[in-house]
C-alpha cells in the first residue's frame, strides 16, 4: 500500500455527499385487513389469528391466520386430492405451461411484490426489486424447462413424483425460498403445501392471487399461515417429503420427528461463511465483496461471509478500507431506494444480534460501528465489525445473522484452510485470489457446499446450493434441486 493509498483511506470522507430521500410508493399494494389460508384454490377462515408487521416503523399490516392441527390437515388433503386427480398425471409439458405463467406473472407484478418484500421484510427496496424478485421469476422459468425433460435428467431410472410435498420457508427471503422450493415440486409433478415464515407471510399469500391469475389447478399449492406450531403440525401430517429451510435446531427436530416415518427429507440450515481474502487479490474489489457477503440484506442471509480470514500483510490495508467503506453504508427506510441496510427483521432477532454483540466485547473483541444516526421506530443495528477476534469468541463459531463480521488473520492457504473449517457449519465459502490454481486448490479443501470466487452471494437457478455438516443436506436449485422431488423406478 502505497502512502498516497494511505492517505486517501484515513482522509474523512467528504461532505455534501448526502443523498436526497428516493422513497417508493407504498400504494403499489393493497393489503387485506385479514388473511385466512389458501386451501384447494380457496380462501380458509382460521380459527386464530396474529398480526404481523412492518419492522421499519412497527405498525401492523395485517391480521394472518394461525394454522391449527386440523386446518393443515384440510391443506394436506387438497394437496392429496390434486395430486391423485390429475396433476401427477399431466404431460410434464402442460405442467411446463403453467410454470411459465406464474414466471411471466411475477415478471409482471415485480414492483408491487417488490415493494411487499421490503414492507413486510425489512429488506432494502433495490434489493427486492433487483435480487429476489428477478430470481424467484427465474427459478420457475428454470424448472419450467425441465418439467417435460426429467427422464433426460435422470436417464434410465424412470423418475416419477413422489406425492404431497410440505415445505417451511424462512423470512430471511420469502418470495426466493418459496420458488426454490415450489418449482422444482410442481416440475417434478407434486403437489404442495407451504408455510411461510410467521414474521413475513405476506408475499406467499399475495402469491396466492399468481396462482389464481396463472390458472393452476385448485389444491396444486395450499398457503398455511403460523408459527412453529403450523410448521409442527405439517411435519407430522400425512406428506410424503418434508423440504425445511430455517435454524440448525429446527432442522435437527424435524429430523428427529421424521426418522422411520420413510419420508424423504431435505434441510437447509445455517453457516458461518469464511471469506478468504489472499494477499494477491484485488483489494478494493475484495472490499466490496466483503461489504456484499455480511450486509447484503441486514446480514439476514444463511450463507453470508460473515468470518473474515485475511492474510496478515494485507490485514492493516483491508481493514482500513473495509472501514472508510463502511461509513458509506446509508442505514434506514427499507423503501428508499438510496438504503443500503434495512431494519432487522424482527425484535427477537435484533435482541439476539445485541446479545451475541455484547458477548465479542466482553470476551475481548475490538469492536468498530460506523456513525450513523437509527430511525426512532423500527428494528435497527448499525453494521458493525469486530477485530482481534479469537477462533473461540461466540461471534466467531455461532451463527449472528445480522450486520456483524468478525475478521481473523491467517499466514498460509493450509492456515486458512484450517481456519475456514473450523466450525460446525458447511455451507458456503468465498476465496479472493488472483491466482486461478490457488482457487481451484482452496475449493477442494474448503468443506462448504458452494464456494465463490473473486465475487460472493452470486446466485443461478442452473446451480445447486446447500451445505454439509450442520449446514444440513439436500441441494435445491439446479438439476439436483429436482432429484428430491423424485422417486425412481
Amino acid at each position: 500500500m502505497t502512502e498516497l493509498e494511505r492517505k486517501q483511506d484515513r482522509a474523512p470522507i467528504p461532505s455534501g455527499w448526502e443523498y436526497a430521500t428516493a422513497p417508493e410508493s407504498r400504494e403499489i399494494v393493497q393489503l387485506r385487513e385479514r388473511y385466512g389460508h389458501f386451501v384447494g384454490g380457496e380462501w380458509l377462515e382460521p380459527k386464530e389469528s396474529y398480526a404481523t408487521i412492518d419492522p421499519a416503523s412497527e405498525e401492523p399490516l395485517a391480521e394472518i391466520g394461525q394454522a391449527t392441527d386440523e386446518e393443515v390437515g384440510l391443506a394436506v388433503s387438497a394437496a392429496r386430492e390434486a395430486f391423485e386427480n390429475g396433476w401427477s398425471a399431466l404431460p410434464g409439458s402442460e405442467r411446463a405451461k403453467y410454470l411459465f405463467r406464474i414466471a411471466r406473472v411475477l415478471q409482471e407484478r415485480s414492483r408491487e411484490f417488490a415493494v411487499l418484500e421490503s414492507l413486510n421484510g425489512g429488506k432494502p427496496i433495490r434489493e427486492s426489486r433487483d435480487v429476489d424478485l428477478p430470481l424467484a421469476a427465474a427459478h420457475f422459468f428454470y424448472y419450467a424447462g425441465w418439467a417435460d425433460k426429467l427422464e433426460y435428467a435422470f436417464p434410465n431410472r424412470k423418475p416419477q413424483p413422489l406425492g404431497v410435498a410440505g415445505q417451511i420457508i424462512p423470512w430471511n427471503f420469502p418470495l426466493l425460498m418459496l420458488a426454490w422450493k415450489i418449482a422444482p415440486a410442481l416440475a417434478a409433478g407434486n403437489t404442495v403445501v407451504l408455510k411461510p415464515a410467521e414474521t413475513t407471510p405476506l408475499s406467499a399469500l399475495l402469491f396466492c392471487d399468481v396462482l389464481r391469475q396463472a390458472e393452476l389447478p385448485p389444491g396444486v399449492v395450499n398457503i398455511v399461515t403460523g408459527d412453529g406450531r403450523a410448521g409442527a403440525a405439517l411435519v407430522k401430517a400425512e406428506v410424503d417429503k418434508v423440504a425445511f429451510t430455517g435454524s440448525t435446531d429446527v432442522g435437527k427436530a424435524i429430523q428427529r420427528e421424521l426418522a422411520g416415518t420413510g419420508k424423504k427429507l431435505t434441510l437447509e440450515l445455517g453457516g458461518k461463511a469464511a471469506n478468504v481474502i489472499f494477499d494477491d487479490a484485488a483489494l478494493d474489489q475484495a472490499v466490496e465483496g466483503i461489504i456484499n457477503g455480511i450486509y447484503f440484506n441486514q446480514g439476514h442471509v444463511c450463507c453470508a461471509g460473515s468470518r473474515l480470514l485475511v492474510q496478515e500483510s494485507i490485514y492493516e490495508p483491508v481493514i482500513s478500507k473495509l472501514k472508510r467503506r463502511l461509513q458509506t453504508l446509508r442505514v434506514g427506510d427499507p423503501l428508499d431506494k438510496n438504503t443500503d441496510v434495512g431494519a432487522i427483521n424482527s425484535r427477537a432477532q435484533l435482541e439476539k444480534i445485541e446479545e451475541l454483540v455484547r458477548s465479542g466485547e466482553e470476551e475481548g473483541a475490538e469492536i468498530y460501528q460506523p456513525p450513523c444516526r437509527l430511525p426512532e421506530k423500527g428494528y435497527w443495528f448499525v453494521p458493525t465489525v469486530f477485530t482481534n477476534v479469537a477462533q473461540s469468541y461466540r461471534i466467531a463459531q455461532e451463527e449472528i445473522f445480522g450486520p456483524v463480521l468478525s475478521v481473523l488473520t491467517f499466514r498460509t492457504p493450509d492456515e486458512a484452510v484450517e481456519k475456514a473449517n473450523n466450525t460446525p457449519y458447511g455451507l458456503s465459502a468465498g476465496v479472493w485470489t488472483e491466482k486461478g490454481s490457488r482457487i481451484l486448490s482452496m475449493a477442494q479443501k474448503l468443506r462448504a457446499g458452494v464456494i465463490w470466487a473473486n465475487t460472493y452471494n452470486r446466485f443461478d437457478p442452473s446451480s445447486p446450493f446447500g451445505g454439509y455438516k450442520e449446514s444440513g443436506f439436500g441441494r435445491e436449485g439446479g438439476r439436483h434441486g429436482l432429484e428430491p422431488y423424485l422417486k425412481f423406478e
